[in-house]
């Protein structure tokens, strides 16, 4: 500083006039500092701000919209801007803060948490018969995500580890799965579909969560034990690493994981 701010005597010290004018200045400072750490730890505590939110279409309306309703009545403040889609969403152009994903491979530079396995079966109303092999689905009409008209190669394993090819011809295809299982409860076919777009999640019953509004048409499974191998069964939770990632974001997610995981 240029200025002499201690007093200093061989049996005592002190500040000069210039270090107690030094030390109320920087008092100043130090308790302005302590005020906006406190004011970002109560921000932090109490959640708020605006979560821009992307997630697969039947993951967003049958997993986490009733999680989200939760989540709103213990953080009020929270707002979100939701994206459900099947479209392949340019995270980083789109300013996303969470993207619910099915991926293998997460892209670069975002951290990847997994929130929920699943796995792809067959699922039909009351009027279908049960199966004991994946081909006797070639005798039902089938109901495809994103196929045509041309027959599907699948393949399929049981819980004892056995696998077998099945042929499927689609009888209704596109790119709305939420309209295919409705099809299939009103008895037009067979469904392929992640068992969390049908079935209730035992860890949202858990919690008192129903994820669908009222009475529907019941499915069930009619090929037992089987799976369609997709090369994927994880929902991931994709946020922006610390420091840019949002901590309401992270929160969330933590919430979203912990409900899945846990039932909690």
């Amino acid at each position: 500083m240029g200025l002499v701010l201690f007093a200093r005597s061989t049996r005592s010290l002190g500040l000069t006039e210039a270090g107690r004018r030094l030390h109320a200045r920087a008092r100043a400072v130090r308790d302005a500092a302590e005020s906006a750490r406190l004011a970002l730890r109560h921000t932090r505590d109490q959640l708020d701000g605006t979560i821009r939110i992307s997630a697969t279409a039947g993951f967003g309306r049958h997993v986490l919209a009733p999680l989200l309703a939760r989540f709103q009545t213990l953080h009020p403040a929270v707002r979100y801007e939701l994206f459900f889609t099947d479209r392949r969403v340019d995270l980083l152009r789109e300013g996303l803060d969470i993207a619910f994903r099915v991926t293998s491979k997460p892209p670069d530079a975002w951290v990847a948490q997994p929130v929920l396995r699943f796995e792809v079966r067959a699922y039909g109303s009351d009027r279908f018969a049960t199966l004991q092999h994946p081909r006797d689905l070639a005798a039902a009409p089938a109901l495809l995500l994103g196929q045509s008209e041309e027959p599907f190669a699948s393949q399929w394993e049981h819980a004892d580890g056995r696998r077998e090819d099945a042929s499927l011809q689609a009888a209704a295809w596109g790119s709305d799965l939420d309209g295919l299982v409705a099809l299939a409860r009103h008895g037009a076919g067979v469904v392929i579909a992640p068992d969390f777009c049908v079935e209730p999640l035992p860890a949202l019953q858990e919690l008192g969560i129903a994820s669908e509004p009222g009475p529907a048409p019941r499915l069930r499974d009619v090929l037992p034990g089987w799976k369609l191998l997709v090369g994927f069964d994880t929902v991931q939770a994709l946020t922006l690493p610390l420091p840019a990632g949002s901590e309401t974001a992270r929160a969330l997610v933590r919430f979203v994981r912990d409900s899945l995981l846990t039932g909690r």
